[in-house]
């Protein structure tokens, strides 16, 4: 399956505050807010969703094309991400500005404050998805991640134009686009993902109901954190899919793009809704256990047995052939 993840390339800077950052908000003060929180570590990693996403479909051995703008700084990254399996030949580069910075602060209880700077991330709605499709020989799904969001508007608008599947992520954009922008993301896309407070968030901006919403979309997934994933569809089904055990939690940034990927890579074997998502649990797993989102690795055995253990050898079995380095399914469960 051809997939084009279109949204942001950024650099994550990664700071760690060592307490709770609730115990300093003072609840008749809200609206004076007034904090600088001293950190421990900083770290500077690559990010953005899209190629978040794109690295992670890339370690389960596919090639999806990263559709995006970057700074004149993208040379080092653009070699990261090739060598990782992504086709980086759509990506926009600015001749003026930075690749788009993503500045976020976790404290000891995994609570995250984060910033994001677009920089080269607002070239994004210059780009057009036919010569990447004409690239590409076709595209057979579109997803349109957090960006620019007037990006966002164009890409899903030119996907229905132009008939290409597409699913619509809005994630943190939501709270910059407008309700009609929303609406016009989520109109026609075939997955929608959000985690539970951006599903909240998205009926609040576009005063629609859950109902309506599925009325617009094919299927709705929202992750659920240590709960998996829960998959619904407009007729009504409403499926829970449980999440892989961790077996550490070093940093929750970009592991819902590791789900996504997860995810896209089993709808691209041709895996049913449900088991694509048990992959998307399994490799988010993986990448809470690292420091940045592109910093994980995937070992296909490791990998398989985390997913027999959590799903049981049957599933195992079904995804074994799909992964790099073809894993026997006589291993599985072992």
């Amino acid at each position: 399956m051809r997939v084009a993840i279109t949204g942001s390339i950024a650099t994550d800077h990664l700071m760690v505050y060592p307490g709770r950052f609730a115990e300093h908000f003072i609840a008749d003060k809200l609206d004076r807010l007034s904090l600088s929180f001293l950190v421990d570590r900083l770290d500077i990693r690559r990010g953005g969703a899209a190629a978040n996403i794109c690295f992670g479909m890339g370690m389960l051995g596919l090639r999806p094309a990263l559709v995006g703008a970057a700074g004149h700084d993208f040379a080092d990254y653009r070699s990261w991400l090739e060598r990782h399996g992504v086709d980086t030949g759509s990506v926009r580069v600015s001749q003026t500005k930075f690749t788009a910075r993503f500045l976020c602060t976790t404290d000891d209880y995994h609570n995250q404050i984060a910033s994001f700077y677009s920089g080269a991330m607002a070239e994004a709605r210059e780009i057009e998805l036919a010569p990447v499709a004409a690239r590409t020989g076709g595209l057979d799904l579109v997803v349109i991640a957090p960006n620019d969001p007037a990006a966002m508007v164009r890409h899903t608008e030119e996907c229905r134009d132009r008939g290409y599947v597409f699913a619509a992520d809005p994630s943190q954009q939501l709270a910059r686009m407008t309700p009609h922008e929303i609406r016009t993301l989520v109109t026609g896309a075939t997955y929608l993902f959000t985690n539970e407070y951006e599903r909240d968030l998205l009926l609040s901006r576009t005063k629609w109901t859950a109902g309506r919403v599925l009325d617009e979309v094919g299927t709705w997934i929202t992750t659920l954190g240590e709960q998996g994933a829960r998959i619904e569809s407009a007729a009504g089904e409403v499926r829970t899919v449980t999440a892989a055990k961790v077996t550490a939690k070093v940093d929750p940034t970009g592991a819902g793009d590791a789900f996504r990927a997860g995810f896209l890579a089993g709808r691209s074997w041709g895996l049913a809704v449900d088991r694509s998502a048990q992959i998307g649990c399994a490799l988010a797993s993986v990448s809470l256990a690292s420091l940045g989102s592109q910093e994980y690795e995937v070992d296909a055995a490791g990998l398989l047995a985390r997913f027999s253990a959590a799903y049981g050898p049957v599933a195992a079995a079904e995804v074994s052939p799909h992964l790099p380095g073809n894993i026997p399914a006589a291993v599985v469960g072992q």
